[in-house]
């Protein structure tokens, strides 16, 4: 098959296009590498330093090379930096010059936050708290921003339109799963990882390293502030047994290097399932403190591996879980191990690139 894979989130389609690759299918990523993280791309759509004028002259003549695919799967209804009214024209154009296409529900659209916000089928999202609405700046700025908007229509309009829709995480899954007229459509297809040649999953003792990510603006809606402030008052009152290193606003390579020498990853305190950032570092045989329910386990059919220390979204639970890991670091290696051996038994990038063809594959 002849494959366009158009927007980029976290690598996920760089990666899902090597493994399509390596399965013999002819696969374009174009993108604008996801911003500042700057991931491979085949055809670069990047808006940054460029007018809108300029950007939009440039995305002419981009078109030619975005028609005659068997597939299209876009990475959200917002797959370009561009005002929603403008992004529909584009995918109704590159709609009517391929094949299949293919909506990506891998983050932040209208039916994850009006679903959430409304129907609230978990029992925590990045929109509510049990019954209860969460009240962050940046949890109503999406709600606002997605309901009653040309971004609702937009996202209406292509998921109604599209021939498919394919969910990166358990709790997309389950969001669409709501929506009447989208639940056929839907199919739930895990992140891809890369495995490294020779993952470490060697554990030195303590000081027990740990590390987290801080994204600027975002810090309140991911729950990492409720997580650095845990993991500071750990340490202060554990001295000598833990380190804490934390990543804000740096290039994506040294992010990597910061990762690589740490045992634990603070991540995702309002997941149900571990992103490409958590997955990346299991991958690593870096033990995750995070969101892994037992739903997330249920649909991969996972009954034997239990690597990610499950928090509620709490500060008490995240320096609960956390204390009890840096007093008790001998679950570590163990953990590590787990780690590796999950992402290997249901990420592997060539798996998913398999279970994406025969997604893709069904949809003729």
């Amino acid at each position: 098959m002849k494959i366009l894979l158009l927007g980029e989130y976290s690598n996920v389609h760089n990666t899902l296009a090597k493994g399509l690759r390596e399965l013999g299918h002819t696969v374009c990523v174009a993108s604008d590498g996801d911003s500042w993280k700057n991931y491979p791309r085949d055809i670069d759509l990047e808006r940054e330093h460029t007018g809108r004028w300029r950007f939009l002259w440039h995305l002419l003549k981009a078109l030619p090379r975005l028609k005659g695919y068997d597939v299209v799967q876009i990475i959200n209804p917002m797959f370009l930096e561009l005002k929603a009214e403008r992004v529909r024209p584009v995918y109704d154009w590159i709609r009517r010059h391929n094949g299949m296409m293919v909506m990506g529900a891998f983050g932040m659209d209208h039916y994850w936050a009006k679903v959430n916000a409304e129907l609230m089928p978990m029992r925590y999202s990045d929109f509510n708290i049990g019954r209860e609405l969460r009240t962050d700046n940046e949890s109503l700025r999406y709600l606002k921003e997605w309901t009653g908007t040309a971004k609702e229509q937009l996202n209406r309009h292509i998921a109604l339109d599209c021939d498919g829709i394919a969910a990166g995480l358990y709790e997309y899954f389950a969001v669409y799963r709501e929506v009447p007229e989208l639940r056929d459509k839907v199919s739930y297809i895990p992140l891809p990882i890369v495995m490294p040649e020779k993952p470490d999953v060697a554990f030195s003792g303590s000081p027990v390293r740990v590390f987290i990510g801080i994204s600027r603006n975002r810090s309140a809606y991911k729950g990492t502030d409720i997580m650095l402030r845990a993991a500071q008052d750990v340490m202060a009152a554990h001295p000598g047994a833990m380190e804490l290193k934390v990543a804000e606003g740096v290039p994506f390579d040294e992010y990597q290097r910061m990762m690589d020498d740490s045992d634990v990853l603070l991540d995702q305190l309002y997941g149900y399932s571990p992103a490409m950032n958590s997955l990346l570092a299991m991958s690593k045989g870096i033990v995750v403190v995070g969101g892994a329910e037992p739903e997330s386990y249920d649909i991969l059919g996972e009954t034997e591996l239990r690597p990610v220390i499950n928090v509620q979204p709490s500060y008490e639970s995240v320096r609960r879980e956390l204390e009890q890991l840096i007093l008790h670091p001998e679950r570590i290696k163990r953990l590590k191990s787990q780690s590796v051996e999950y992402v290997r038994r249901h990420h592997d990038y060539l798996h998913i690139a398999e279970l994406y063809s025969g997604f893709y594959k069904s949809l003729f």
